[in-house]
């Protein structure tokens, strides 16, 4: 993807919009104003001041045509935001990573409403350091070891190493107490999710997905579990941990989907990225990171009724 022709603005990349793919007359400011409609009044204020510009940087006005598969570049007005109270922790940082400790509910990336409650915005705003980018993800309701490379220069390497599944990863979840016996088990299963699906789920085939679960502690009616995954398919964790009938605490995707809303943080998922450990790409030293965030089971631990 070539470079975006405007420079970071409060630690947002600018969106890239590409033209149709076939001339069809229209404006470009009539084509976004028809793609987006709730925005068609910003959009035209946009133009208006030049802040809506082409790939070479030179804005456009309300008389420029769309090109076919053209690209215009302009900022998104982030949404108003509501803070998480929970603090990001850096746990490392030099040249080439920003290592943290990410809490529950708060975003890796900016995406849908979560635009500054994200933790890419919040470290290149607070470190001011442009070119922070994740070498990997966590889901939002996932806390935990998040790792960032500081630098262009230095993504690559370390992106790969999460893309070729060379890094090791430990995870620690609080769900009931199984009814199985002979920890440490490795599940294995075909997991898939569709685009526009909620969840994900389990589809008879060859398994694509596959994680060590050991129980290392006993908590009233509920156990902690430390995870492995051998692989990283999409609430992979959550859906394995379900699939032997101990879904995660906090869950509210498995087994069956329940609306929680967005301030709501009474009852986080009971899932921390607890360590990542790997050879580092650029220095062949060994690097772990460790997260010092603790899981607790919901009260009471005990159920006499269950």
């Amino acid at each position: 993807m070539p470079a975006a022709p405007l420079p970071l603005r409060d630690g947002l990349d600018p969106t890239r919009v590409r033209m149709p793919d076939v001339a069809t007359g229209a404006t470009v400011l009539e084509y976004l104003c028809a793609r987006f409609p709730q925005d068609a009044a910003r959009l035209t204020e946009k133009v208006a001041d030049g802040e809506i510009v082409d790939a070479a940087g030179i804005p456009i006005d309300s008389d420029t045509v769309a090109k076919p598969r053209a690209d215009v570049y302009l900022y998104r007005d982030p949404p108003v935001e509501p803070t998480v109270p929970f603090s990001l922790d850096v746990l490392h940082r030099d040249e080439n990573l920003l290592v943290v400790d990410k809490p529950h509910f708060l975003a890796t990336t900016p995406r849908g409403a979560y635009v500054a409650r994200s933790a890419l915005v919040l470290l290149r705003r607070r470190f001011d350091l442009p070119e922070l980018s994740p070498a990997h993800r966590l889901d939002r309701l996932t806390a935990g070891v998040l790792v960032f490379t500081v630098r262009q220069q230095a993504r690559r390497p370390y992106q790969e190493l999460f893309a070729q599944r060379t890094i090791t990863k430990h995870y620690e979840a609080i769900a009931p107490l199984a009814r199985v016996s002979g920890f440490p088990v490795t599940v294995r299963s075909r997991i898939i999710k569709e685009r526009g699906v909620l969840q994900a789920r389990e589809v008879p085939g060859e398994p694509n997905a596959e994680t060590v679960v050991d129980l290392v502690d006993t908590l009233g009616s509920y156990g902690r579990y430390r995870l492995h995954p051998r692989t990283g398919k999409t609430h992979q964790l959550r859906v394995h941990l379900c699939s032997l009938g101990i879904p995660i605490v906090g869950d509210n995707f498995y087994p069956s989907f329940r609306e929680v809303a967005d301030d709501d943080y009474s009852d986080p998922l009971r899932l921390l990225a607890r360590s990542i450990e790997f050879v580092d790409p650029l220095t062949g030293a060994i690097r772990r990171f460790e997260s010092n965030r603790t899981l607790d089971p919901p009260t009471p631990l005990f159920h006499p009724h269950a």
